[in-house]
């Protein structure tokens, strides 16, 4: 598949991948719907059968969501491109935010999260600052939020308000915004492909997840208890290393469409998906922290701002991970 891939020119890749990736969606969808149809006299069976159904639901909701936003990130020009991402920022970290109770003296320090840090950061990435926008979060913003807080002259639970709002930003913001930085890295003779390697990171991170889940599911089945129970019910370590796997193997396969040869894209697949899987699972204990409860099938956000973190936290932990891995590997 390597070298399948590696022969087609950039557009003849992207309609194999578009046929791989939406074929092996939609039949996914195929087999939720045909697993629907079956019918149990057991109520608590049927049950339990509709929960699973609901799961395996979400993650084809989910897959789907990243990947329709790669397409539309590849349609869209440099400008659209960076606003897509923005957005996701936004909302993910409204919901974040929406998990603890904020206090008057915090409502200058969101503001300027809200409407000077992330366009800023967004700015710098667009504009390839790629020394500053490094640096401007984990640096500036650092010292700038406790400082715009401290001036509000509100001390209560000071240190709480705070890193809960910079925990935020760099999830949110700092992470997901290294998804367009890919496109600055300069590989060699790779040039104006780099969105190759947008959808790169999001089949092999959501490879690992979905892997990940469904031998996780199926492992509770046979009996097998959870590492970390009162975090997750559902992370198993047979599971996750599943997850690992699979993502790795699915990175080596598509080292064609990057500038990689299969064993630098197993081992940067490899450490993106644990960067992700181990995000996705800090996610969980900030939630269980802030006394929401495990989600079993429902329907919708807990935090009532639609998700979002659901969908792309593994995301955010894995891109700048990614990013830096391969700038340093490579002396980008």
């Amino acid at each position: 598949m390597h070298r399948a891939l590696r022969n087609l020119n950039p557009t003849e890749q992207i309609g194999a991948l578009f046929i791989i990736v939406f074929g092996l969606l939609m039949v996914g969808g195929l087999v939720i719907f045909l697993r629907s149809m079956r019918e149990f006299d057991d109520p608590q069976q049927g049950a339990q059968h509709r929960d699973e159904l609901d799961r395996l639901t979400q993650l084809l909701k989910t897959s789907w969501l990243l990947v329709f936003v790669f397409w539309l990130a590849w349609l869209a020009g440099d400008i659209s491109r960076l606003v897509l991402f923005a957005l996701g920022s936004f909302f993910a970290l409204r919901e974040f935010l929406t998990l603890s109770p904020t206090r008057h003296g915090d409502h200058r320090s969101l503001v300027l999260a809200f409407f000077v840090i992330l366009p800023c950061q967004y700015w710098l990435v667009g504009t390839g600052q790629v020394a500053l926008f490094t640096v401007f979060i984990p640096v500036y913003v650092f010292l700038a939020l406790p400082v715009t807080s401290v001036l509000a002259n509100d001390p209560k639970q000071f240190l709480e308000r705070n890193a809960k709002l910079q925990w935020g930003i760099m999830v949110c913001i700092y992470g997901m915004s290294h998804v367009p930085a890919l496109l600055l890295l300069k590989f060699p003779h790779y040039n104006h492909k780099n969105a190759f390697l947008v959808l790169f990171l999001v089949l092999v991170v959501q490879t690992c997840m979905v892997t990940q889940h469904l031998v996780s599911h199926r492992l509770m089945q046979l009996g097998k208890r959870p590492a970390v129970p009162a975090i997750s019910q559902s992370f198993i370590w047979r599971a996750w290393r599943a997850g690992m796997a699979a993502g790795s193997l699915m990175g080596a396969l598509l080292s064609g469409i990057t500038p990689f040869v299969p064993g630098q894209a197993f081992a940067l697949s490899f450490i993106a998906c644990a960067a992700g899987s181990m995000g996705h699972l800090v996610m969980k204990a900030l939630k269980r922290d802030r006394g929401v409860p495990m989600w079993r099938g429902q329907r919708t956000a807990v935090t009532g701002a639609g998700g979002m973190l659901d969908h792309i936290d593994a995301l955010c932990f894995a891109a700048p991970v990614f990013f830096y891995s391969a700038r340093w590997y490579f002396k980008l």
